[in-house]
């Protein structure tokens, strides 16, 4: 194995979970570069969060979408109750839970056995479906998101409640950024990608910081990816060099750290 120091490592995450990663990545002999490809924000209105959070005893299991639902949610919990159980999607929310005392010590957590796909369709693999049979489950997710958990657990009879938790947007692409953008294309990277919307909203930006001529630039670059589903979206938008590390960042670091 070889280690790769030639190309920086572009961290697209939101601003609060790339700056870390970067800087571990930093320390791993990686130059890592943020530029965040979604904005997190907490909602307007938080009431129906709230009012969710105040009766999670009313529940027979609590999932957690990603890490940013579990940051909105653990601000506003003083304690939580330990025989209420959780599911999560991915090592990145299991080590957000964490963060907040609660671990498989003195939680149930669920979550996918498949380090390559860890997603909602994994997570029903690991539940007793039949155990949540006219129960109350919540989910937890941003304002926007896949139906594919909620809806999968009514058709078992479960009586499932979901709250948003936050909301994502697209960033600004001003003059800076814009310029930002274009010459790490120019230049060349590997681009680390968590989801399938920033890939998209990393194509259309492209488009507008470098036409099309950056787009196709771009799509002969490496794309470091954590989950099947964004490399199926990602070889749908025309890249076909993609590093598939599997979830969670120690994974992904050692991935770019040693490759052959």
């Amino acid at each position: 194995m070889t280690v790769r120091h030639d190309l920086p490592v572009v961290v697209t995450r939101p601003a609060a979970q790339a700056v870390p990663l970067a800087a571990r990545l930093d320390a791993a002999g990686r130059n890592a570069i943020v530029f965040p490809l979604l904005e997190i924000q907490p909602l307007p209105d938080q009431a129906a969060l709230r009012t969710a959070l105040a009766r999670l005893t009313e529940f027979a299991l609590v999932a957690f979408v990603s890490p940013n639902a579990i940051d909105a949610a653990f601000a506003l919990i003083g304690t939580w109750p330990a025989a209420v159980p959780i599911a999560v999607v991915g090592e990145g929310s299991k080590a957000a839970l964490a963060r907040y005392g609660r671990t498989s010590e003195n939680t149930r957590i669920f979550s996918p056995r498949d380090r390559f796909r860890s997603d909602s369709e994994t997570l029903l693999d690991v539940l007793d479906l039949d155990a949540l049979r006219h129960r109350r489950v919540l989910i937890v997710r941003g304002e926007t998101g896949r139906e594919l958990l909620a809806d999968a657990l009514r058709s078992h009879g479960a009586m499932v409640e979901t709250v948003a938790a936050y909301r994502r947007l697209a960033p600004a692409l001003d003059q800076h950024r814009q310029e930002q953008l274009a010459g790490l294309i120019d230049s060349g990277a590997e681009w680390i990608i968590t989801s399938s919307e920033a890939l998209r909203i990393l194509v259309e930006m492209t488009r507008q910081a470098a036409g099309e001529e950056g787009v196709a630039k771009l799509q002969r670059q490496r794309l470091v990816i954590p989950h099947v589903r964004i490399a199926e979206t990602a070889r749908a938008l025309g890249f076909e060099d993609l590093l598939e590390t599997g979830s969670g960042d120690e994974q992904l670091i050692a991935a770019l750290q040693f490759r052959a």
